[in-house]
């Protein structure tokens, strides 16, 4: 029988005349990017929507089941290029499964900071497997990212969170990826908000593309925050964030004011919405359009839900939905709901008795 080859790249393969890299850099890559935009339906019937056409980016498909994996391909990458020997990152999960992944990849080791409690166990189980250095702090986010910075200023470990600027320059491809399937930028780009990071680097990418005349539209950055943790929305660091979206339970986000500037820039907008609205939105996307994303990934849903009821999208538009990972990536919550489950004896007839009731 014959062999055959198949050929997939990342995105620094992919992108990378529009990325800081040379032929000096070594490309650490699991094939992040490619993934799909889902058109969504039950969503727009639901709302009455007949003239936009929506569609979610579905980034739980990277190899670690969100889009870290964009800009840690790039932020290993450039790490391993300047002679690092160790990383490091601060995490309410996503962070360090794919810092994990890609330091495994590379031979550097890991050292992952976390918040005591506040971790989906997805999250944790992949940051351990993948052979990082697990360090649970007896505090939040933004003390485990404060403790980060003070030991990336000693300068024997790399910091790989998103105050890593390569980090944003992998975060960007997504935005590439949207104008390369679609022909053209969306009217308007939905996404949630943690630690700023992401929204940063979408509107990089968007104006990149459009400034290479791969676009002609740019659109209206629309950011989510979840009400218990949405210092953005009200102006000053929240203390003591809390919501059931870990992955944005973020009280002083590493990247506020790029944030606020690709808000501002685009015209767009930055809100929040309360976990009840997070919850409902996490089970409609799941039940309804068969796309399972993590909690923080619904709050965007959610936030577009609430903008939709006010008649803000204009006729005729496309709207893109940015969800962040999968939903494997948080059993318990995934379990947490009111779901029965019946046991009946294996017997036909008391099984067709429970499916039919």
């Amino acid at each position: 029988m014959g062999s055959y080859a198949v050929k997939k790249i990342g995105v620094i393969e992919r992108y990378q005349e529009f990325l800081p890299v040379t032929e000096k850099t070594p490309i650490i890559s699991l094939n992040e990017g490619n993934t799909p935009l889902i058109l969504a339906e039950a969503l727009p019937c639901e709302l009455g929507l007949k003239d936009v056409r929506i569609y979610y980016k579905f980034e739980g498909l990277n190899p670690t089941g969100s889009f870290k994996d964009r800009g840690m391909t790039m932020a290993i990458s450039k790490a391993l290029e300047e002679k690092a020997t160790a990383v490091i990152c601060a995490s309410t999960g996503n962070t360090s499964a794919s810092a994990a992944a890609f330091a495994a990849r590379s031979g550097l080791k890991c050292y992952v900071l976390i918040p005591e409690g506040k971790i989906a166990k997805g999250k944790l189980m992949q940051a351990y497997r993948y052979g990082a250095k697990v360090i649970m702090i007896r505090g939040n986010f933004d003390q485990a990212l404060k403790l980060v910075r003070e030991i990336g200023e000693e300068g024997s470990v790399t910091i790989v969170n998103s105050i890593n600027p390569f980090r944003i320059q992998g975060q960007k491809t997504a935005a590439f990826e949207i104008i390369d399937d679609l022909g053209d930028a969306p009217e308007y780009h939905v996404i949630p908000v943690g630690n700023a990071g992401n929204i940063t680097s979408y509107w990089l990418g968007y104006q990149e593309y459009k400034k290479a005349g791969k676009s002609k539209v740019l659109p209206k950055m629309l950011g989510f925050q979840a009400a218990g943790a949405a210092p953005i929305v009200h102006g000053h660091p929240v203390e003591k964030p809390e919501t059931i979206a870990t992955a944005i339970r973020i009280g002083n986000p590493a990247s506020w004011k790029s944030a606020e500037a690709a808000r501002d820039e685009s015209g767009g907008l930055i809100e929040a919405v309360t976990d009840e609205e997070i919850g409902r939105a996490y089970r409609f996307i799941a039940e309804r359009d068969g796309v399972f994303a993590e909690p923080a990934s619904a709050a965007a849903v959610a936030g577009f839900i609430k903008l939709a009821k006010r008649n803000y999208f204009k006729p005729k538009t496309k709207i893109v939905i940015t969800l962040t990972g999968s939903g494997l990536k948080d059993p318990d919550y995934a379990l947490s709901f009111d779901d029965p489950i019946e046991s009946v004896e294996p017997e036909l007839e008391a099984v067709k008795e429970i499916m039919e009731k």
